[in-house]
């Protein structure tokens, strides 16, 4: 009974802070400004179907490049001492103690036309637009979002049992039968934690496309944003249908992810 008593803080805040907002979120995507039931909010979704692709886009390539960029990071970190280890843990979540929006503007103060990796182009006579496009955008949110799929695969890597590397290599596997046989297999849930910590914020964020994009990479982060401060029944359909795709792919790497431990 006291166990009981002790979630109900818990459910409380359950109650509060996501059952009802969700409740709101669903009533005003399903409503007009009169309370009347209308599907108009939803309907004109269709009018925001290039932005949710771009959106999805931008956010599988960041993914995909977080983890081509994160698993040999994680893998080396691994490999490392104790020490060495604790070192650079903290160096990747350092910059994580900085304001988001900070971080970003760092951003645009390296990539602008004026900035110091553009200067350094100009003396070998390379002249490229390193922002306000959709590579700028990628590499905002990778910059963002890499310790997020780094930390999830270091932890799992680190946890594998060591005796099962020795066994594999007593029965002949070199290096790369044991990495292909044995730990790439078992870091399969970091890798699932990785990608859906990265992919589902990166669909979502905003203010990385609007200081590092142009006017073609606006990402429906941004758009709900700025539609909910006049319509806030189009934001609330916005954000009902991000959620409901999310919603979707978090299925997709939950029942992978449940196929993996099976074959495991």
């Amino acid at each position: 009974m006291k166990s009981k008593n002790l979630s109900f803080p818990y459910l409380i805040w359950m109650l509060l802070f996501t059952l009802f907002p969700l409740a709101m979120l669903f009533y005003y995507a399903v409503t007009d400004n009169n309370g009347n039931f209308s599907l108009a909010s939803l309907s004109d979704i269709i009018y925001y179907k290039d932005v949710f692709i771009n959106s999805f886009w931008i956010a599988f390539a960041s993914t995909v490049i977080c983890f081509i960029l994160a698993y040999p990071l994680a893998f080396i970190i691994s490999k490392m001492k104790k020490r060495a280890q604790q070192a650079i843990v903290m160096l990747l979540m350092i910059p994580m103690w900085m304001n988001f929006l900070l971080r970003i503007y760092s951003w645009v103060l390296l990539l602008q036309d004026s900035g110091p990796i553009r200067q350094v182009l100009s003396v070998f006579d390379l002249e490229a637009s390193l922002i306000n496009n959709k590579g700028a955008v990628i590499l905002g949110m990778v910059y963002e979002f890499l310790p997020f799929m780094v930390l999830p695969i270091y932890t799992v890597i680190i946890k594998i049992d060591h005796s099962l590397i020795e066994a594999s290599q007593d029965l002949g596997c070199s290096g790369l039968m044991v990495f292909k046989r044995v730990i790439l297999p078992l870091s399969v849930p970091g890798i699932i934690s990785g990608v859906t910590m990265v992919f589902v914020p990166a669909a979502s964020t905003f203010l990385v496309a609007q200081y590092l994009g142009g006017s073609g990479d606006i990402m429906i982060g941004d758009v709900i944003e700025k539609t909910f401060f006049g319509n806030y029944h189009t934001g609330s359909a916005l954000s009902l249908v991000l959620m409901i795709g999310i919603l979707f792919f978090l299925i997709i790497m939950n029942k992978f992810g449940d196929e993996e431990a099976i074959g495991l």
